[in-house]
């Protein structure tokens, strides 16, 4: 195992007791996984977070035999739509699942989620949408989550969870507590009366705001003094140095 390679299972680690900290998960329920050059990484099967080591993350190659795995314990039982989705989308270095409460109870419900939020426009489209119920770890909740998630970067999983994929780890986590956020926020405006939905306009737009922020804009350069400007300035600093006023 190389150096950067247990690097990123020890993180996957930490954002799995992270998300069990900060209760966007609990128990052994969810699980995380991300790309490291041609294999997939994944949580294994049934471990207690606190207990997981690095050399217990499952390994999945992403070409050859589909479905074998290197590693002591056995990989989530949720590998199938972890390693379809890797698989199929190259945008995607990491994949988090988690069972987190709001999100859980619309997937319930059966009910995607509108453009209640601007935050929406993380997400790459006008609404979060939940994908039909299947058995986990079926290779037909595979297909349902594939699914939902075309063009988009979450979903929810009828009667189960919700999904959140990244360019990396970190941005997959991210994306999955804002997909909570956003979750919590139309369940509650559901109680007060039909929420107001932005437009698929207004959700480009921040689309297009969002490609840019947090960018610097570059500093203005000085202009240059003009020549008798610096003739000026060295005549103060000479009576200054003579003792004149």
């Amino acid at each position: 195992m190389t150096r950067e390679e247990r690097q990123l299972r020890e993180a996957i680690i930490a954002k799995c007791r992270w998300m069990n900290a900060s209760g966007l998960n609990q128990g052994t329920s969810g699980n995380i996984s991300a790309r490291f050059r041609d294999r997939m990484l994944i949580t294994p099967s049934a471990t207690p977070y606190e207990a997981m080591k690095p050399e217990m993350i499952a390994s999945m190659p992403l070409e050859g035999e589909y479905g074998s795995w290197e590693g002591p314990l056995q990989p989530s039982t949720e590998w199938r739509f972890h390693l379809d989705i890797v698989r199929g989308r190259p945008d995607v270095g990491s994949v988090v699942h988690t069972h987190s409460t709001y999100a859980t109870v619309l997937a319930i419900a059966r009910k995607s989620i509108p453009a209640c939020h601007y935050m929406m426009a993380a997400f790459g489209g006008h609404d979060i949408r939940c994908a039909g119920y299947a058995r986990y770890g079926t290779p037909e909740l595979s297909e349902l989550a594939l699914a939902a998630l075309e063009g988009r970067n979450g979903c929810l999983l009828a009667n189960h969870g919700m999904i959140a994929v990244g360019p990396n780890l970190d941005k997959a986590m991210w994306l999955a507590v804002e997909l909570e956020t956003i979750a919590r926020q139309y369940y509650l405006s559901l109680a007060l009366e039909t929420p107001h939905i932005l437009s698929q306009e207004q959700i480009a737009e921040t689309a297009q705001g969002f490609s840019t922020y947090g960018l610097q804009a570059p500093k203005p350069k000085s202009a240059k003094a003009r020549p008798a400007e610096k003739a000026a300035a060295r005549r103060q600093v000479a009576k200054k140095r003579s003792g004149t006023r």
